[in-house]
């Protein structure tokens, strides 16, 4: 039976995203294009998002991982991968990205000149190492880490799905059925991201969404066994308010320590982080759980366009915000209009050219 909440999940997870990358025009950390007025409330709204967005994409896609390789063989799951992550993220290396980091050299002084005569430039040297190829694809990075977890984990999650290890992971679930215990999920989790921090500029680099990669994988896994036994699920539905009000009070903590000159790389941020991370999770899987169990029109439009939108917002946010970012008005405005923008750009793209077009379907991750 389809699991309709996952795919409110996933819609809901493509709009906090879209929101996202639109409000890091105006924060004040560096990004491919910033506005001419930086904003401190969109620099709070960026922390605080980022630090269960990209976590849920991982928790969902684990959850998907166990329904499809429960009807699956390895080769059919192996290719699944290949279309629907390796293929787009090619179309965003070679398509979607020349444009990013055009915009990017551009606006930070690196560069002067035309598209087109930048493009063979795109090729010297890799993005992220002194250079403008973008490997990972800009933001489709998630598209390669969870490729590449896909194809690491397959093992694993073939060990964990056979009937030794179903009954231990289902005595783990009863022992969640307490209430409370849920939340000590975050303890591992808290354990890798304090191993993370001890090699920030390796494993525990934080330009992927605001987490570390080790953190993402320990998600990953921890996602597949919660889709293992129901058990989980129905706990997450009962303390989805215990977990929101958590999250709202490991939230203030967190911006309070930060202000503070607190360090967000010490031990005890790192479980705090994942604490705060684990209860907003906690809260959105037990809110879709009871609430969001239905099927509409919306919901089977809106899950067919999730991936082409992923691709296609945030090239079509840097080039809005580059026509914008010398605008003469408020920051509320101007997020207003870029937002607005780009959603009706995006979706205009999607409506009247992947959607019609069966060699851009399977381009960008759909079926032909």
């Amino acid at each position: 039976m389809r699991r309709y909440d996952i795919d409110w999940l996933r819609i809901f997870a493509m709009g906090m995203v879209f929101l996202f990358h639109c409000a890091r025009f105006f924060n004040n950390e560096g990004w491919h294009v910033k506005n001419d007025e930086l904003s401190l409330g969109m620099s709070v709204f960026v922390m605080v998002v980022g630090q269960w967005t990209m976590p849920l994409f991982f928790v969902l896609s684990a959850e998907s991982a166990s329904f499809s390789l429960a009807k699956r063989d390895n080769g059919h799951y192996i290719r699944e991968k290949c279309a629907r992550l390796l293929l787009p993220l090619l179309v965003g290396i070679f398509f979607l990205a020349p444009p990013q980091v055009y915009v990017e050299r551009l606006t930070h002084g690196d560069f002067s000149g035309s598209f087109l005569q930048f493009l063979p430039h795109y090729f010297d040297g890799f993005y992220a190492f002194g250079g403008n190829f973008a490997w990972m694809g800009l933001h489709l990075w998630y598209l390669e880490i969870l490729f590449l977890f896909s194809l690491l984990t397959l093992p694993l999650f073939r060990l964990l799905s056979r009937r030794v290890f179903r009954e231990r992971i289902a005595r783990v679930a009863a022992y969640t059925e307490k209430r409370g215990t849920i939340f000590l999920a975050a303890l591992p989790l808290g354990v890798l991201e304090a191993l993370a921090n001890m090699w920030p500029q390796g494993i525990g680099i934080r330009a992927f969404g605001g987490w570390s990669p080790l953190v993402y994988l320990g998600l990953f896994v921890l996602g597949f066994l919660f889709a293992l036994d129901e058990r989980f699920q129905r706990r997450t539905e009962k303390e989805w308010k215990t977990g929101l009000v958590l999250g709202i009070l490991a939230t203030v903590a967190g911006i309070a320590l930060s202000t503070g000159g607190y360090s967000s790389r010490s031990v005890p941020f790192a479980f705090l982080r994942t604490f705060n991370c684990w209860c907003w999770l906690v809260a959105l899987l037990g809110f879709a759980g009871r609430f969001c169990t239905f099927e509409n029109a919306f919901l089977c439009y809106a899950n067919k366009a999730v991936l082409p939108f992923y691709m296609l917002h945030q090239p079509v946010i840097v080039l809005s915000g580059f026509l914008l970012m010398h605008a003469a008005m408020g920051v509320a405005a101007k997020y207003a209009i870029l937002a607005a923008t780009s959603f009706a750009v995006v979706m205009a793209l999607f409506e009247w050219g992947i959607l019609r077009h069966r060699v851009l379907r399977v381009f960008f991750g759909m079926k032909a």
